[in-house]
C-alpha cells in the first residue's frame, strides 16, 4: 500500500534518529568535560553521592590546611622557646660561676649580676613579642584561664589542655587521700649516753662519727663526748646544701629533746635518708635509730635508711599517684599538672577552667572529637617557677635571690631549674603535638582525600574508553539514521510512476 498523507517509516526513521544525535551530544559533552554526571538527569542517585563526596574532600582539604597551619604556629612557639631555655641554661651557668666565691671577685659576681638581668630582660621581651600573623603566643593568651583557685592548698597549676564542648567551663576536683612526705629518720643515744645538763640540754655521753646521706650526697660528722642535742641539730643543718636533709630535736621514750629527728628538704619516693654510725664503743651502741611511725627506738640496722612518700589523690574522680607532691592527670578531656603546697596534707580543693588555651580544628567536621585545644603558659620571668622553689624574677637585682645573697644561691638555682623543667616540658609537648598528633593527623587525612577522590571519581568521571565507543556506536547511527531517513522520503515519491502510468 502506498499512502502520501502519513510517512511512517520517516516518522520511525527520524524517531531513532533524535535518540541517535542525542547518544552523541551526551558523548560529546562528557568526551569534552571530562565528567560522566553534568546535570541531575544524568545519574540523579550518583549526584547526590557525588556531591556528598566532594564536600567531604573539600572539608578534608580544609583540615589539612588547617593542620599545617597549626605546625608552623608550633613551631614558631617552639623556636622561641628554644631561645628561652639557652637563656635559662646562661643564668644557670652565671649561679654555678658566682658560688664560686674563692675565685672570684665581688666585681666580677656583680658583672654576672648584671648578665643575669640582662637575660631575664631577654626573657620578658620574648614574651611579650612573639607573635604568628598578630597574635602572641607567649605571653599568657593562649594559656587557660582558672577561677577559684586556692594557692594555700596548691602552689603551682598548669593546665595543659582541656576539651570545653558544649561546657562553658570545667569543673576541676582534686582529692589527696595520701599526702606526700620527706623522708624521714630519727636517731636517739642508748641509755646511759645521753644525760641531761645544768643547761637543760641533752648531751651524749660519748664521742660519735655519723655518716648522714640525702639525695644530694653524704656527709660525715664528729660529735665529741658532751656534744648537745641542739649542737647536733645544727651540724646537721650545716650540710644540707650537701646532703639534702635536715634536722630537729626528737622526743626518745617520752623525753623531749633526747633524740634527732632528720628529713629531706624535698617530697617524694625519690628522696631518702640514711644514717650509719662510723665511730662508737661498738656497732650501733651508742646510737640507736628511731622509727618515726611510733618513736620505737630498736629498729633493726636494714631499716637505717628511710624513703619519702609521694602524694596519692584523684582528679575529677581519676586515681593518680603523683611525683612528690606534683599531682598530674593527662585523660581525653583534661590534661593538667598541679602541685601541691607543703601544707595541704589530706583533704579537698576544686577550682574551675574558665576559658582560654588555644584550640585547634583538625577535621572535616566541628565536633569535640575533632579538636584539640592546649594552653601555652606566660614565659615572663614572675610565671617561671613557682611558690615552693621561688620565681625567677626573684634572680634579679635587688630581690630575694640576687647574687649578693649567698646563702640563697642554692635556692636560686632551684627556681633556675624548675623554671628549665617547666620549658622542657612545654617544649616535648608541643613537640609531640606536633609529631604524634598534627603530622599523623595530616598523613591520615591526606590518605583519606585519596580514597574519597578516588570514590568520587568513580562515580562522577568520565570513562574514556567506554565513552569513545559510545561515540563511535553514537556516529555510526546519526549517519545511518541520516541515511535511512533520506530513503524513507524517497519512498513517497513512488506514488508519482503510478499517477504518470
Amino acid at each position: 500500500m502506498s499512502r502520501i498523507t502519513n510517512n511512517i517509516p520517516a516518522v520511525v526513521a527520524q524517531r531513532h534518529l533524535g535518540g541517535s544525535q542525542k547518544d552523541l551530544r551526551v558523548s560529546l559533552e562528557r568526551l569534552s568535560s571530562g565528567l560522566r554526571i553534568n546535570r541531575g538527569a544524568d545519574d540523579p542517585a550518583g549526584l547526590i553521592v557525588s556531591e556528598r563526596l566532594r564536600s567531604e574532600i573539600n572539608a578534608v582539604g580544609q583540615a589539612v590546611k588547617n593542620s599545617e597551619r597549626a605546625i608552623n604556629v608550633i613551631a614558631t612557639t617552639e623556636g622561641a622557646l628554644n631561645e628561652v631555655s639557652a637563656l635559662l641554661n646562661d643564668i644557670n651557668a652565671l649561679l654555678i660561676e658566682a658560688a664560686n666565691k674563692g675565685a672570684f671577685s665581688d666585681e666580677e659576681v656583680a658583672a654576672n649580676q648584671l648578665q643575669i638581668d640582662s637575660a631575664i630582660d631577654s626573657i620578658n621581651r620574648i614574651a611579650n613579642t612573639t607573635t604568628f600573623a598578630g597574635r602572641k603566643l607567649l605571653d599568657g593568651s593562649l594559656d587557660y584561664v582558672t577561677s577559684g583557685v586556692n594557692w594555700n592548698t596548691l602552689a603551682d597549676v598548669q593546665i595543659l589542655g582541656a576539651k570545653f564542648g558544649s561546657r562553658e567551663y570545667v569543673d576541676v576536683d582534686v582529692i589527696v587521700t595520701s599526702a606526700a612526705q620527706p623522708a624521714r629518720m630519727g636517731f636517739g643515744f642508748v641509755a646511759g649516753q645521753v644525760a641531761l645538763g645544768g643547761d637543760g640540754l641533752y648531751h651524749i655521753g660519748s664521742a660519735v662519727t655519723i655518716d648522714i646521706q640525702g639525695v644530694e650526697g653524704v656527709a660525715t660528722l664528729n660529735f665529741p663526748a658532751s656534744a648537745s642535742i641542739p649542737d647536733i641539730v645544727r651540724a646537721i643543718n650545716t650540710q644540707t646544701d650537701a646532703t639534702g636533709v635536715m634536722a630537729t630535736s626528737a622526743t626518745v621514750g617520752g623525753t623531749a629533746g633526747a633524740g634527732v629527728e632528720m628529713h629531706s628538704r624535698g617530697y617524694g619516693s625519690d628522696q631518702f635518708v640514711r644514717v650509719q654510725e662510723v665511730y662508737g664503743s661498738g656497732p650501733f651502741s651508742t646510737v640507736d635509730l628511731l622509727n618515726h611511725d611510733n618513736d620505737d627506738p630498736f629498729v633493726p640496722p636494714e631499716r637505717r635508711r628511710a624513703e619519702g612518700h609521694d602524694a596519692e589523690g584523684t582528679i575529677n574522680g581519676a586515681p593518680t599517684v603523683g611525683k612528690g607532691l606534683v599531682l598530674q592527670l593527662n585523660s581525653f578531656l583534661l590534661d593538667v599538672t598541679l602541685t601541691l603546697d607543703e601544707t595541704f596534707g589530706i583533704g579537698s580543693t576544686t577550682f574551675a577552667i574558665t576559658g582560654g588555651g588555644s584550640l585547634f580544628q583538625l577535621g572535616p567536621r566541628i565536633n569535640t572529637n575533632q579538636q584539640e585545644n592546649i594552653g601555652v603558659r606566660a614565659m615572663h620571668a614572675n610565671k617561671l617557677g613557682n611558690r615552693v622553689v621561688g620565681f625567677l624574677s626573684w634572680l634579679q637585682d635587688g630581690q630575694q635571690y640576687a647574687l649578693r645573697n649567698t646563702q640563697n644561691l642554692q635556692r636560686a638555682s632551684d627556681a633556675v631549674n624548675a623554671a628549665i623543667d617547666q620549658v622542657s616540658v612545654l617544649r616535648g609537648r608541643l613537640g609531640a603535638f606536633e609529631r604524634n598528633t598534627l603530622q599523623a593527623n595530616i598523613a591520615q587525612l591526606q590518605i583519606t582525600a585519596e580514597n574519597l577522590t578516588s570514590s568520587e571519581s568513580v562515580i562522577r568521571d568520565t570513562d574514556f574508553a567506554e565513552e569513545t565507543t559510545e561515540l563511535t556506536r553514537a556516529q555510526v547511527l546519526v549517519q545511518a539514521g541520516n541515511s535511512i531517513l533520506a530513503i524513507a522520503n524517497a519512498q513517497q515519491q513512488n506514488v508519482l510512476s503510478l499517477l504518470g502510468g
